[in-house]
């Protein structure tokens, strides 16, 4: 076998392959760049923007813990407007799909953000619901089937591109969350985000990051993001992209065997620069062993016991 098909599509959106960089990892690409062909990805989502610029929380923002991080930068962003007119043209020089990744304290702030961004030259709009680094807005709106659903409805309305919303963990019943999305609108989904964290310093006996909690992400939360992505594959008809812990080719092949139809590399960007050039060389490498000459023909293939 000499040619295999990495090409998915995502809310009659074409990617030439699944990998795509999570949001909050990859800032805007531009440093990144100095690493890797942005070309060879996927698409890029973008670090996460609100309407009006936000300096974030105050430090310390980031603690290490056992196979991950946990992390409350409070969504620091140069704003909405700023990214249409000073990254979306540094974007379009690449063939990589653009996700611009948004989060807002109320229903108004997504609608507008919703809007300007449909306007743009963005491909596909990822909205934020599930943040657990700001005390008011992302919470509140993620973990509650029927806000999750009236908040989709809302700013599908206001919405030309398609619309991904992002969901939480931090819920009892992740399939409830997922149909209300599906039900509200949304043509795509995007699972997990991080998992509420705290670590403390047992010399201070204080929490280590200033916000006292915050969003755990790496491998540690990998098992999880993959039995979460195969319950809501099994009661949503969109597609889904799969997040959490994902480091190599083998970690992408398990979240497109449980359901997802795309996988985001994240904590893997802050250690490695090249780890998404690895993981997509990962998954081609496990499709030419297995003789798999479309990447679809793993998606949702997973044997149940």
């Amino acid at each position: 076998m000499t040619e295999i098909n990495m090409k998915i599509n995502i809310a009659g959106v074409e990617w030439n392959n699944p990998v795509v960089t999570a949001s909050g990892t990859f800032g805007f690409g531009r440093e990144y760049g100095e690493y890797i062909d942005l070309n060879k990805l996927g698409a890029i989502c973008v670090k996460g923007l609100t309407l009006a610029p936000r300096q974030g929380n105050q430090p310390p923002r980031i603690a290490e813990t056992p196979a991950g991080i946990l992390n409350s930068v409070g969504l620091q962003n140069p704003g909405v407007k700023y990214f249409v007119e000073h990254e979306i043209p540094f974007l379009k020089k690449y063939t990589s799909k653009i996700i611009a990744n948004i989060s807002g304290n109320t229903v108004e702030e997504y609608c507008s953000m919703a809007e300007l961004l449909s306007d743009s030259d963005v491909d596909l709009i990822e909205m934020n619901i599930s943040c657990p680094n700001i005390k008011e807005g992302g919470v509140a709106f993620g973990t509650n089937a029927r806000t999750v659903n009236s908040i989709t409805r809302e700013v599908k309305k206001h919405c030309k591109k398609a619309l991904m919303v992002k969901l939480s963990p931090n819920v009892t019943d992740i399939k409830e969350i997922a149909k209300a999305a599906e039900d509200g609108g949304a043509d795509a989904l995007s699972l997990i985000n991080t998992l509420l964290g705290m670590v403390i310093d047992i010399n201070t006996r204080r929490p280590i990051l200033a916000n006292n909690v915050g969003g755990l992400s790496g491998p540690a939360i990998k098992p999880v993001a993959v039995r979460m992505v195969w319950q809501v594959a099994s009661v949503v008809n969109i597609p889904i992209i799969g997040m959490g812990g994902i480091m190599t080719g083998e970690d992408a092949v398990e979240f497109l065997l449980a359901g997802a139809s795309a996988v985001a590399v994240g904590t893997a960007n802050l250690i490695d620069p090249t780890a998404c050039m690895k993981v997509l060389e990962g998954l081609e490498n496990y499709m030419y062993r297995n003789n798999i000459k479309d990447i679809k023909e793993i998606i949702g293939k997973v044997e149940i016991n």
